[in-house]
Parts: C-alpha cells; sequence; structure tokens
C-alpha cells in the first residue's frame, strides 16, 4: 500500500516537473539548454542564426507566467517540437521585464522591459520571429513576419514555426488555414484525435 501511494506520488511529480533541460534562472524564467546566450543585438542575432542555416525566434516571458511554464513544460519537452525548433531556429529568451540591454533592428539602445513596450508586446509567452536578414530602419515589431501572443496547444505552436520556417508568410496560404490543414492531415494519418 505504502509503496503504491510512492510510486503514485512519484509519477504525479514527474509530470509536474520540468524536462531535465530546463532550469529555473535567477531572473524567475525557465530556461532550456538549447536558448541562444548573446549580447541581444537584434541584427547580429539574425546574422548568427543565418549563418548557422536558422531564423531568430524571440520569445518574451516573465517571472511566474503559467503560460511559460506550461509552454516549457508540455511543448518544449516534447522531442517532437524541441527537435524542430533547434533544428530550424535559434531561440533568444527576453524578460518582458528585464533590464538587460538590447539593441534594435534601427540602432536604438533599450532595456528588455523598454524593447517590450516600444514593440507593444504585452503577452507572454510572445514568440516573434525574425526575418532571414536584418533590414534598415526598421524596429523589431516592423520587421517582424510573424508574433504567436500567448499560449497554444502543441499543433498550434508547432505548425506556426512550420509555417514560418516554410516562408508561408510569403504565400497566399494564411497561417490559419495551413493549420487546419496540417491538422485535417494528422487526424487522416491517425495521428490526432482532438485539437
Amino acid at each position: 500500500m505504502i509503496r503504491t501511494l510512492l510510486l503514485g506520488a512519484s509519477l504525479l511529480l514527474s509530470t509536474l516537473a520540468p524536462s531535465a533541460a530546463t532550469t529555473i534562472g535567477d531572473d524567475g524564467l525557465h530556461k532550456e539548454d538549447w536558448f541562444a546566450i548573446t549580447f541581444r543585438d537584434v541584427a547580429e542575432d539574425i546574422e548568427t542564426a543565418r549563418e548557422q542555416g536558422k531564423r531568430l525566434v524571440m520569445i518574451f516571458e516573465q517571472r511566474g507566467c503559467i503560460y511559460c511554464t506550461a509552454m516549457h513544460e508540455k511543448l518544449l519537452s516534447d522531442p517532437e517540437v524541441a527537435d524542430y525548433i533547434k533544428a530550424n531556429f535559434m531561440v533568444v529568451q527576453y524578460n518582458m521585464f528585464g533590464d538587460e540591454e538590447v539593441t534594435d533592428l534601427d540602432g536604438g539602445t533599450l532595456t528588455e522591459k523598454t524593447a517590450a513596450r516600444k514593440w507593444g508586446y504585452v503577452f507572454t509567452p510572445t514568440i516573434v520571429f525574425l526575418p532571414e536578414e536584418a533590414p534598415e530602419d526598421m524596429t523589431v515589431s516592423e520587421a517582424a513576419v510573424a508574433t504567436m501572443p500567448g499560449a497554444f496547444g502543441k499543433w498550434t505552436f508547432l505548425n506556426m514555426f512550420r509555417w514560418v520556417h516554410e516562408k508561408g508568410y510569403e504565400g497566399e496560404e494564411h497561417f490559419q488555414k495551413y493549420h487546419a490543414r496540417i491538422i485535417n492531415e494528422l487526424r487522416e494519418q491517425g495521428r490526432l484525435d482532438v485539437e
């Protein structure tokens, strides 16, 4: 009986705990060991990502954000999601209320919190997808090819990364149409019951 209770408690705790690759930083944010640590010069980060054959993604989070926690524990811990992102994107984390210095694409120097305000990002997590090459005289919010504010389920989350990687924003198929098509394909393959 006691052994069964201990096993049950252990299983419950293991489902609630962050993945082994996730830690909590001094700023209270979850840290994936594959997130890039940079000087937060956005043009430089776009170039670095391009040199790696990837795209730059910025993720705005905040301490105590339950949706950010869910993103790390349910989405970024899923090997299908994490492997796809790691293979195709360089991810840089931003603290919505942080004081780290940021250099915008227009050359302006800000803190993370003033950058979030300038760019109009008010939800956490907010995921910002940048173009393959750094444009001049634009802000991050003007240059972004897509922005995903808030938390979503696995397939919406993963499909947004796929849509950007496939440059869906350049075509005629809106993300919502793309997502619906992928969901239907997954259902036909028997990989999805509900989404």
